[in-house]
């Protein structure tokens, strides 16, 4: 039997390549390939690149309100495709079908949402300068390219395009090559919605392709979604023709359990920071700080539950809550960060091990883990795992604990669970981090502005902030008086 290719999308439709290289996109839940991905040669890039200035063209010409009128129609075919677009995501990540079908799409189609309705909220200023006078407009960049990550295939390509469409800009974009083909559905879905062949190209491969959209002159923005060491040659790359970037980039965020929280309900923000989609999220909170006091009862309820409430199995079945890693090489390297845990003397109080899961044979599991004995300088502590891997530590003061926190190159995300609201607004003041929950823990809408501090990204996603970073700002000076000139 034939196994089925995914094409390029260029200038609307499907696009073969000429040099016929392909990747085999492997179900992480079973081992299995699904189908193969084209490699962008060429051929494909320049279709990419003319199509993409001839789409930002017509694109830009419109009104703001007609482009937000063709996202909205989007929006709306994305929410009625929503649980043909999750199955893909599901086959794709090897994420649970419990998630996919109610966060992927579902947030995806908020940030579209947003984007257009704040489309025809852009205005410039004006200002009278005694006869003369000026004013300024907000213009689109040009071609824009959004580069994704696996874990959220579809969101991520959604909370790009959603602001750069918005502002008028066209975009290319590259996503994974282990989780392509949310991005080639999204494309579709704009087509027929009715944004213009050309405004929403996807290019399919691995990291040259990306490297190729990050150097090309015609690309006037990068936005990228990734880890720090990929981030950084993006950015590099994006500077020799001085590039506008949106990076986020990694995490090791600190969760804070003070003495006086709901111990169930902290509980329950370090299990969703640490096992949901099987803990391939980046600001998971994969530091849990727990004050000594109620460090007893916190690790018997968090043992009693991660042993109890998680069940790991076929992501299509919904009663699934637990799904598999990315790919045989990433369980891989779950597996030697665990192992390096407890060479280096940390205590496994629960899990450790791969997974046999019944109803997913092959695929690519590791137990939820949690360990303790924890201290800041152990491998498992510093660096990010991107896995089921759990740290917890205990702390005495508030001082020490904020230090702690803190004591990272990386500031994605952090958060605080107590019921003191004076602690809640001191202490989250201090955490250096660009996404910060006080008693929750992941909650993400469109509305809000996401990005990290220090090396864990630039600039910022969703929020208003978004849409006016893809926009340029020009100033005009209206001579309404006769020059003055000695010459």
């Amino acid at each position: 039997m034939s196994i089925p290719r995914l094409q390029n999308f260029i200038n609307g439709e499907p696009m073969a390549n000429t040099t016929g290289e392909t990747i085999a996109v492997t179900n992480p839940a079973t081992g299995k390939v699904i189908y193969e991905i084209e490699i962008a040669d060429d051929s494909v890039k320049q279709a990419a690149i003319e199509s993409a200035t001839a789409g930002f063209k017509q694109w830009s010409a419109m009104t703001a309100m007609d482009r937000s009128r063709i996202l909205l129609r989007a929006v709306a075919l994305l929410r009625e495709k929503n649980d043909e677009l999750a199955m893909y995501e599901v086959l794709d990540t090897g994420k649970p079908m419990q998630e996919a079908n109610c966060v992927d799409v579902v947030t995806g189609a908020d940030a579209i949402e947003f984007f257009a309705n704040l489309a025809p909220t852009q205005v410039g200023q004006q200002q009278d300068l005694g006869g003369d006078f000026y004013y300024t407009r907000k213009e689109p960049l040009g071609i824009c390219a959004g580069i994704g990550a696996w874990n959220y295939p579809i969101q991520i390509a959604c909370w790009k395009s959603a602001p750069a469409l918005a502002a008028g800009n066209a975009m290319i974009f590259k996503p994974s090559e282990e989780t392509p083909r949310g991005a080639v559905e999204l494309a579709k879905v704009f087509i027929e919605a009715g944004v213009p062949a050309g405004v929403f190209n996807v290019v399919l491969g691995e990291g040259d392709v990306g490297q190729w959209l990050t150097g090309h002159p015609a690309i006037e923005k990068v936005s990228f979604t990734g880890e720090v060491g990929t981030g950084k040659k993006v950015m590099a790359s994006a500077a020799s023709n001085l590039k506008d970037v949106t990076m986020e980039l990694g995490g090791k965020s600190p969760l804070i359990v003070f003495e006086d929280a709901d111990i169930s309900q902290a509980v329950a923000a370090a299990m969703l920071g640490n096992f949901y989609t099987q803990g391939e999220v980046c600001t998971n909170c994969t530091r849990v700080f727990v004050h000594e006091s109620v460090y007893d009862a916190f690790i018997s309820e968090l043992k009693q539950r991660t042993e109890n409430n998680i069940k790991a199995g076929d992501p299509q079945d919904l009663e699934v809550n637990f799904g598999a890693l990315i790919s045989k090489q990433h369980q891989q390297l779950v597996l030697d960060y665990i192992a390096k845990g407890k060479a280096e003397g940390a205590t496994v109080l629960t899990g450790g091990n791969k997974m046999s899961v019944p109803g997913a044979d092959g695929g690519y599991f590791v137990e939820p883990t949690v360990f303790t004995d924890c201290h800041d300088d152990m491998t498992i502590v510093r660096e990010e795992i991107f896995g089921p891997v759990m740290s917890v530590l205990t702390f005495k003061d508030e001082e020490e604990v904020i230090a702690r926190a803190n004591n990272t190159p990386l500031g994605l995300a952090a958060g605080i669970m107590t019921q003191n609201v004076r602690r809640a607004h001191r202490v989250i003041h201090q955490l250096e981090a660009g996404i910060c929950w006080v008693n929750s823990w992941g909650a993400s809408p469109a509305e809000m502005p996401v990005g990290g501090y220090k090396l864990s990204g630039i600039g910022r996603e969703n929020g208003i902030e978004a849409l006016n970073q893809y926009t340029q700002t020009k100033s005009v000076y209206m001579g309404m008086v006769d020059l003055d000139s000695p010459f």
